[in-house]
């Protein structure tokens, strides 16, 4: 097939039935899509990196009833957002947010910028999300290249090579630009994330539904499952960490983690690389005192580069003993939680603490 990206005929050849297939097919209630701003369309594209749909709706509804302007996520405390997206993951995602929000509000007066190199120069908005804001929100002509689309691109076009290398990407990007259509841009940008998402998926695509499947050289050549070109699979390493929870009665001491590593900003318990710094540590805490360790069940959480195993231990200590704080930790009330970010596994472990 020769370069879709070196004639103009390509476009309308690919758009027309893409939105034909949308107008029938396609998603047209998600939450974001009504009252469409560019404040709204940015919330829902940066939860949407990385996440399903069906996972991030009720996300979405929670967090702009919450904070239903810039101003408002601008001006709110770090912990009542990161509160708001516990159990969401990808983190700084949620600090990148609030960090933008603070920028439009010193440097736009408030309003979010409808332009895409100001948008782009933004925390957490790269290329491909500045363009779908203002495609979706303003019908401004901007290509994307979202994971799905990447998908979309690679197999209809038949481009070879993982797109994770600069030489495949520039020529995907080129696709995306070629192929975008001038008319019904918001349309065209949720319809090929839509067919990306529901037919045209990772694993197991239902190209009988496909509308572009007359021009797709993955289809006509067979070559479904080896097109995106899958990066090189390596190892996910194993690493292992103890996990120190100080108990008072229906209480649970838990500190803020460092804004940079995994994570950042959120709430968990004290950790040390084995048990025996872990000991050693409890007993410093508790001023001297030797703290009745109790293990629980090893816990595994999955990162994208690695694998996390985490040993839990709790340290009950009577109502009255002194433990030593630092400013970044807080007693948990396990029957009345405040508002605080806590990580999927800390959430987890408390909730069984909760119950116990």
């Amino acid at each position: 097939m020769s370069d879709p990206t070196e004639t103009d005929e390509t476009a309308p050849a690919f758009a027309a039935p893409l939105l034909a297939w949308f107008e029938q097919q396609g998603r047209h209630d998600l939450p974001w899509q009504r009252d469409r701003t560019l404040y709204r369309v940015w919330v829902s594209e940066v939860m949407l990196q990385q996440t399903q749909v069906t996972t991030v709706i009720p996300y979405f509804e929670r967090f702009l009833a919450r904070f239903p302007t810039v101003t408002a996520l601008a001006e709110a405390p770090l912990d009542e957002v990161l509160h708001l997206w516990s159990g969401l993951g990808y983190y700084a995602r949620a600090r990148n947010l609030q960090s933008a929000a603070r920028r439009v509000t010193i440097e736009h007066g408030g309003t979010m910028p409808a332009d895409l190199e100001q948008l782009h120069a933004l925390p957490g908005i790269g290329r491909s999300t500045a363009g779908a804001i203002l495609a979706q929100a303003l019908n401004q002509r901007h290509a994307i290249l979202d994971g799905n689309v990447k998908r979309v691109l690679a197999r209809w076009a038949g481009i070879d090579g993982s797109p994770t290398r600069p030489a495949t990407l520039a020529r995907l990007w080129a696709l995306s630009e070629a192929l975008t259509p001038t008319e019904r841009v918001a349309d065209y940008t949720q319809a090929i994330m839509d067919l990306g998402a529901m037919v045209c998926t990772r694993h197991r695509p239902v190209c009988d539904r496909c509308p572009v499947r007359s021009g797709c050289v993955a289809f006509r050549d067979g070559r479904q499952r080896e097109l995106p070109t899958p990066k090189e699979k390596r190892n996910r390493p194993k690493r292992s960490v103890h996990w120190l929870i100080f108990q008072k009665a229906r209480a649970v001491l838990l500190t803020r983690r460092p804004n940079q590593g995994i994570w950042g900003g959120l709430y968990g318990f004290a950790e040390a690389v084995d048990e025996e710094s872990l000991r050693k540590m409890a007993k410093a805490r508790a001023g001297g005192a030797t703290v009745p360790l109790y293990g629980l069940p090893m816990v595994s959480h999955a990162f994208t580069h690695f694998e996390l195993q985490i040993h839990p231990w709790i340290g009950a200590v009577d109502a009255a003993a002194e433990i030593v704080e630092s400013d970044s930790e807080t007693w948990y009330n396990l029957d009345c939680p405040p508002e605080l970010g806590i990580a999927a596994p800390v959430s987890a472990l408390v909730g069984k603490l909760r119950s116990a």
